[in-house]
């Protein structure tokens, strides 16, 4: 019996951008808060510093005060304007000037525990599907109450791992309900985990796409992807990051990092 080729693997060249914004509707300042003895912001910059693959790293700012927070910690960094509307449109903002990188990471700036293989995996599935514009992670769902909560935002892909749909609602729904599905061995419930790989050329072409229907009516910014027509390249991991979104998230967060 012959044997499937091997997938071919192209090494290309990936930058890490941490877009971070001063302003933050749920938690003000978050990404400056220090109850740890250090910023948010260095939690998650030291966190995507693990990652293998990138050669290398800086916060896109909004302003001055998280450009002296990140300074201060011998990080790089690099000034954005604050009219960005978006993560997205501040990384392509910083992606123009990066004419030798091949992908850009997009890395969430309070996702302090982000692990640095995650960052390692989103780069390698572009690198393995040359097809793919965008990649990205999710995690099996295992609880019935955040598969209900809108705020954790579900996939579903295909069997090639091409992302269908994103969607606050739980998708797939069940006709028939039992809490038997959850712990399915071959999982039929994903969270969708907000990293994010662009190859450079397709992040200037969708920083420029406008809002589409669907991306607005779930305010999900990878369907305007999806409805545009690209393919997104959806990778598995088995433990989600944990955002800080709240004002609880930030004290569990300093909670587990002091007992470590």
């Amino acid at each position: 019996m012959s044997q499937a080729a091997p997938r071919l693997r192209i090494r290309l060249t990936s930058f890490v951008v941490i877009p971070a914004r001063l302003a933050s509707s749920r938690l003000p300042r978050k990404l400056l808060l220090n109850e740890t003895g250090k910023p948010l912001v260095q939690h998650t910059y030291e966190a995507a510093t693990r990652a293998a693959k990138p050669v290398g790293l800086c916060v896109a700012a909004d302003h001055e005060e998280i450009a002296v927070a990140v300074r201060s910690f011998g990080g790089q960094v690099r000034m954005t304007s604050p009219d960005c509307a978006s993560g997205t449109d501040r990384i392509a903002e910083v992606a123009r000037n990066l004419d030798d990188v091949d992908i850009l990471v997009n890395v969430q700036g309070d996702e302090p525990e982000l692990a640095g293989t995650s960052i390692d995996r989103v780069i390698e599935l572009l690198e393995e599907n040359p097809g793919m514009v965008m990649s990205t992670l999710a995690t099996p769902i295992r609880s019935r109450a955040q598969l209900n909560d809108p705020a954790c935002v579900k996939v579903v892909f295909d069997a090639r791992g091409q992302a269908i749909y994103f969607s606050r609602s739980p998708i797939p729904h069940a006709r028939e309900w039992t809490d038997e599905l959850l712990a399915a061995e071959v999982p039929h419930f994903y969270q969708h985990v907000g990293l994010y790989a662009y190859r450079r050329d397709f992040l200037l072409r969708l920083a420029a796409l406008p809002r589409t229907p669907l991306e607005k009516l779930e305010n999900l910014e990878q369907l305007r992807v999806l409805e545009n027509g690209f393919r997104i390249a959806v990778g598995v991991v088995d433990e989600p990051t944990v955002g800080i979104d709240t004002p609880e998230d930030y004290r569990a967060f300093v909670r587990r990092t002091l007992s470590r």
